[in-house]
């Protein structure tokens, strides 16, 4: 069974930047597609951004320009960098392994 550990979220001010990881427990170097997702308090969980293994990347509109997704294949580890946050980015944020696998997710919380 895969495990995914999300880690980074918190507290931040309107403006202010965050970087959540994602921890896997199995070699990531191949998994075709990795991606963030969130789920604000009532709503659902919306996609935020996608990586593949070629490279290509897929982000929300509500989020392009600001949040970057990447990966380090020799520490399984996946990264959002979360800048110019705003209080609608208030959510839980969960990382997946194409869907099939998620982590627990991890709470940010932005201020205004």
């Amino acid at each position: 069974q895969v495990q995914l550990v999300e880690s980074g979220g918190g507290l931040v001010q309107a403006g202010g930047s965050l970087r959540l990881s994602c921890a896997a427990s199995t070699s990531i170097g191949s998994v075709p597609l990795m991606g963030w997702y969130r789920q604000a308090p009532g709503k659902q969980r919306d996609l935020v951004a996608t990586l593949a293994r070629s490279g290509g990347t897929n982000y929300a509109d509500a989020v392009k320009g600001r949040f970057t997704i990447s990966r380090d294949n020799t520490k399984n580890t996946l990264y959002l960098q979360m800048n110019s946050l705003k209080p609608e980015d208030t959510a839980v944020y969960y990382c997946t392994l194409g869907g099939l696998f998620w982590g627990q997710g991890t709470q940010v919380t932005v201020s205004s």
